[in-house]
């Protein structure tokens, strides 16, 4: 029977995550970012699904050979998850596997479904790779800070759509200060608005994945690639490893990461089906 794991007992799930797989996993595990987890065994997991905190999709992990868990696993969806995921406003069950294994698994479980596909590519950056002699130009106009505690409660509004800024934080963390106490973040602010972010959407050991975001109106003004900088020197300058996780599809992140130094280190497929 598939149930849920309470979230003190996550560390029983460390072994059944693979080493070259997602951050995400690694980082709601480890409980640094919020999420839940679900498992074939509550006792003696042997394998499990990873519901993302930020509503972003779920992770197969472990066994991916468990066929009592596969058997389980429409009916599970259709009656706990579907209702739950339509609450919070999902209308697509967004999954991946943690290693290349369940991608065979997931199509033969989900055949009679429309299932839809996709690439990611996963990045990381290190300090010897960080190509450092360029700076991006963005304009006067434009100012890069560094997110902080002052500028996220925005006393004497300052930012007049501050909840840019919130509502991108408190997607990832479970509160603002568990952010500021473990991850790195910048923006780019425009006459007193914010138009860009960049920061540490989910935090496992010492490497930080990248969420970033631009405002549609300033987009194509390179503030993504300037605010990025701003994130991995900081990163670099700490010991901290960037890491970028971005749909291959996405040539605009892809170039952005490419030309700061970010080297492939693996890639993995997505699936999709409707709710």
């Amino acid at each position: 029977m598939i149930s849920e794991l309470h979230k003190s007992k996550f560390y029983m799930c460390r072994g059944l995550l693979y080493e070259q797989g997602q951050l995400e996993a690694k980082a709601i595990i480890e409980g640094t970012n919020p999420g839940r987890v679900f498992v074939d065994d509550l006792e003696s997991a042997s394998t499990g699904l990873i519901w993302l905190g930020n509503n972003d999709g779920f992770i197969f992990i472990g066994d991916e050979k468990n066929e009592a868990f596969h058997t389980q696993l429409n009916d599970f969806i259709d009656s706990i998850l579907t209702p739950e995921a339509r609450k919070v406003g999902l209308t697509w069950f967004e999954m991946v596997g943690n290693h290349k294994g369940w991608d065979k698994v997931i199509k033969d479980v989900f055949e009679h479904r429309k299932l839809g596909c996709w690439d990611q590519k996963v990045y990381i950056l290190k300090k010897e790779n960080y190509q450092a002699n360029f700076e991006q130009n963005i304009g006067s106009e434009y100012k890069v800070l560094k997110m902080n505690e002052t500028l996220f409660h925005n006393r004497g509004n300052a930012v007049k759509n501050i909840e840019f800024l919130r509502s991108k934080i408190l997607e990832f963390w479970s509160t603002h200060e568990a952010f500021f106490n473990k991850g790195v973040g910048y923006c780019v602010i425009h006459e007193n608005e914010m138009v860009s972010v960049c920061f540490s959407g989910f935090v496992a050991g010492n490497v930080h994945c990248i969420d970033i975001e631009t405002l549609e109106a300033h987009q194509g003004k390179k503030l993504a690639q300037k605010v990025a900088q701003s994130f991995v020197e900081d990163c670099l300058n700490h010991n901290l490893t960037p890491y970028w996780d971005c749909m291959e599809s996405n040539k605009p992140s892809v170039a952005v990461a490419e030309k700061l130094g970010f080297r492939n280190i693996f890639n993995y497929k997505g699936f999709e089906f409707q709710l």
